[in-house]
């Protein structure tokens, strides 16, 4: 299980992680706080689904979200940058997508863009595109790449 191996790193590093969220609606906190004893490598979880909630929460500047759009690398990036700053975690992952149904030509149905924000350490930003593969599967998928991500960091 992904979740535990993560939670096992952070340990043996001895790092605090926080997670920030957006088109997964808690799902990466809820994976790793499923598993008993997460409390003392898993800080906190921001849910931030409106951009308001990115701005008040995480600090993502209102410039990024109006020339990016909330679907992008830069807002990713902010988003893991803010649940650092917001948290004494020392490790962030944020999450940020179109989930579906719906997307355009330029952000398509199953683009989730990530940010991990490490202390020390530049922070990170990728997307992937996990297609029109409905609402829940592109979820999940969003959730398990993150928990890699960090899995990732942590190795």
């Amino acid at each position: 299980m992904t979740a535990a191996h993560v939670l096992e790193a952070a340990r043996a590093h001895g790092l605090m992680i926080a997670t920030a969220e957006s088109c997964t609606g808690g799902m990466v906190a809820a994976a790793l706080t499923d598993i008993a004893g997460s409390s003392d490598v898993f800080e906190r979880g921001f849910v931030t689904y409106s951009n308001a909630a990115k701005q008040d929460m995480l600090s993502v500047h209102t410039e990024t979200l109006a020339q990016f759009g909330a679907v992008s690398e830069e807002v990713a990036r902010e988003m893991a940058q803010g649940a650092l700053a917001h948290s004494a975690a020392q490790l962030a992952i944020s999450i940020t997508g179109i989930a579906g149904p719906g997307g355009s030509e330029f952000k398509p149905e199953g683009r989730v863009c990530f940010g991990l924000a490490r202390a020390g350490h530049a922070t990170q930003s990728e997307t992937q595109e996990f297609g029109p593969r409905g609402r829940d599967w592109v979820r999940k998928a969003a959730r398990d790449h993150a928990l890699f991500m960090l899995l990732s960091a942590l190795s």
